[in-house]
């Protein structure tokens, strides 16, 4: 009987470990994040918006943001300073895209 319950507790424990380390990882809100902003870079760029050269340069900020994540995650965890950080790569690239869609420069 000990045996049985030391067994499923062992089990249990292992699985729980394992799905906290692969939360450790998990960034689905930078994900949503990067996909709303490459959508509104494209809308840009459809609708005139957005001139060649700004949607490069704005394309060039998400491929920073996207390589920052991979780092992030590259040693199994992402800390809060990490996500602290991309939140702010984020943060300035979605002002970024709105300063480059309001002003005058059309192409």
């Amino acid at each position: 009987m000990k045996k049985k319950l030391f067994t499923g507790t062992l089990i249990l424990a292992f699985i729980s470990i394992a799905s906290a380390v692969s939360a450790q990882t998990h960034t689905p809100e930078i994900t949503k994040r990067q996909e709303n902003q490459q959508a509104r870079i494209a809308q840009g760029v459809k609708s005139g918006q957005l001139t060649a050269k700004e949607s490069e340069h704005l394309e060039s900020r998400e491929a920073k943001i996207r390589h920052d994540k991979k780092m992030a995650k590259s040693d199994g965890k992402v800390t809060h300073a990490e996500r602290e950080k991309l939140r702010h790569e984020e943060n300035r690239t979605s002002k970024a895209i709105y300063h480059q869609k309001h002003d005058a420069q059309h192409r």
